[in-house]
């Protein structure tokens, strides 16, 4: 019995250690994706108020006059491109076309097809650059309303945040691309590779790259939100009531800093993470092309599917968005700008 009993508290006792190593493990894994020891970085102020109501105008004009607007409406989504280009046209921004041909199978031929994202450039001459980008096709028959009419919503949103500022610290460019979704997606046909294909040809200094995908959608739901692994349910929140800031595991630096400037806005709740592109989500959006250029990006998002259970259906419409949410992030995006954007604002490296 002595035995036995010698044998069952060596047992508990390697029990008791295999737990506090594993508590650690998760304590540590925990404090690096949600950096506790960030503060709020100070608040930029600005007269401009964001207005949720021309966002909601936006979004259901290209979810509902502009659907389908994917790569085979290619009439539909001409329409949206060029209906973007003249909003970034009605501020004091330099405005600039990108096309880019595209083979494509058309009534069973290949046929090469034009497409093009458009930029609007503040701050022109301004030292190192911030480029924050938004992709404006939708996935097939799709409205795309949160996927991603939201993101560019927000791009326009802060043209006109962008246009009342009267003093910049650097140039910030605003990119909508074309061609984000299937079936070019992580391929050098994505709208968003071209761009920093471009920047990256004519040795741009970019401080950061700041990418809107989906940021439309938040629930108070229980449980409404999901992650790739069960290792995240113990780290994050289960209700999807948050904005997300992604970037890549050694770029824990520029994710730090656009938390931090997130976190300025009341009534937003903000989560990040520095996690390999191999983990399904991580690498999902126009970001992806920065990061193969050795850029610094980021992507900010409602996180998608693991939230929106009608993304990619016919159900992602415009009433189902919060323009309110919406708003915060936009601000938070323009106080993240005006943040960066500092003289001593310490440059994050590759």
């Amino acid at each position: 019995m002595k035995f036995i009993k010698k044998i069952l508290i060596r047992l508990g006792k390697s029990i008791i250690s295999i737990v506090f190593v594993l508590a650690i493990c998760l304590a540590s894994i925990w404090a690096f994706l949600h950096k506790p020891w960030l503060k709020a970085e100070a608040k930029h102020e600005t007269q401009v108020q964001v207005d949720p109501e021309r966002m909601k105008e936006i979004v259901k004009l290209f979810s509902e006059r502009f659907h389908p607007r994917s790569y085979r409406d290619h009439v539909a989504l001409l329409a949206t491109g060029k209906t973007i280009q003249k909003r970034f046209e009605s501020t004091q921004g330099k405005v600039e076309v990108q096309k880019f041909s595209v083979s494509i199978e058309e009534k069973s031929k290949t046929v090469s097809k034009e497409y093009f994202n458009v930029s609007c450039l503040f701050g022109e001459g301004k030292g190192s650059r911030i480029i924050v980008g938004a992709h404006y096709d939708s996935h097939d028959m799709t409205p795309g309303a949160d996927d991603n009419a939201s993101g560019v919503a927000g791009l326009l949103e802060l043209a006109y945040l962008l246009d009342a500022e009267k003093e910049l610290n650097c140039e910030i460019e605003l990119v909508a691309y074309s061609l984000e979704e299937p079936p070019f997606f992580a391929t050098g046909d994505m709208g968003s590779a071209h761009h920093a294909q471009k920047i990256s040809d004519e040795k741009i200094d970019v401080k950061a790259v700041l990418i809107l995908e989906m940021i439309g959608y938040f629930t108070e739901e229980a449980n409404s939100q999901d992650y790739p692994t069960p290792l995240f349910k113990l780290l994050y929140p289960s209700v999807g009531n948050f904005i997300a800031i992604v970037g890549k595991l050694d770029q824990g630096k520029i994710t730090g800093q656009v938390k931090q400037s997130f976190m300025t806005v009341e009534n937003l709740k903000v989560q990040s993470i520095n996690a390999p592109a191999q983990i399904p989500g991580i690498d999902f959006s126009d970001h992806r092309n920065y990061w193969a250029k050795g850029y610094q990006a980021v992507m900010i998002t409602d996180t998608a599917f693991y939230r929106n259970k009608e993304y990619h259906t016919a159900n992602d419409t415009w009433d189902r968005l919060n323009y309110e949410q919406m708003a915060l992030v936009v601000q938070a995006t323009f106080n993240t700008l005006m943040n960066l954007s500092k003289p001593n604002s310490e440059e994050p490296k590759k």
